[in-house]
């Protein structure tokens, strides 16, 4: 195979220098998201990736005494992709955007992660409050648009033009699947592409 000497594109998201950030999918709220089983097959997809491709894994729970905690199904996955980077487990916020867990982000920071691939719900409340504030702290954003809802479609789509007006990136579950992968042939590769049949 020849040498190829053009380098990556910045715009492209890295295993090494993403972290896959799921918010608030959590058991109370979802069954009311449009569209909730979709979006819950498409963040597991994710979640399978970063455990794969060792991609830095964060998750938060909004005030989970009044909507529950994280879909159980969905929250053992995470627990074993996440335990390096939220050793004591899932951080529960009050505040909408995940700006109150700045430790974490701040340690990804430490770790060398300029991307976040935002997930879960809901786009124009949670989603939306984070990702503004976290362009903010200096870090790109992409949104993975079809692993992520709202109550109602109109608050989705008017959220998600919103936020790429201010900076993130739109992509889809599959895109960013490959995106972080980065090339076929390998182990990994080939083991992301079972969780998409």
């Amino acid at each position: 195979m020849p040498e190829n000497n053009f380098p990556r594109s910045s715009q492209l998201i890295n295993s090494d220098d993403t972290a896959l950030v799921i918010v608030d999918m959590q058991e109370k709220l979802l069954p009311i998201v449009k569209q909730a089983d979709q979006i819950l097959a498409n963040v597991q997809c994710l979640v399978a990736t970063a455990e794969i491709l060792d991609v830095a894994t964060i998750a938060t729970e909004q005030y989970p005494k009044g909507l529950g905690p994280t879909v159980e199904s969905l929250a053992k996955a995470i627990r074993r992709v996440s335990g390096k980077w939220l050793p004591a487990g899932l951080p529960a916020k009050t505040m909408f955007s995940c700006r109150e867990c700045e430790s974490v982000f701040k340690q990804l920071q430490a770790q060398d992660v300029q991307n976040l691939l935002l997930c879960g719900i809901e786009t124009h409340v949670c989603i939306a409050q984070t990702a503004l504030d976290m362009i903010a702290a200096g870090f790109n954003v992409q949104l993975c648009v079809d692993a992520m809802g709202s109550r109602f479609v109109l608050d989705h789509e008017i959220a998600l033009r919103r936020l790429e007006a201010e900076g993130c990136t739109v992509t889809t579950t599959e895109a960013a699947m490959f995106e972080l992968c980065e090339k076929a042939g390998s182990d990994a590769f080939k083991a992301i592409a079972k969780l998409l049949r």
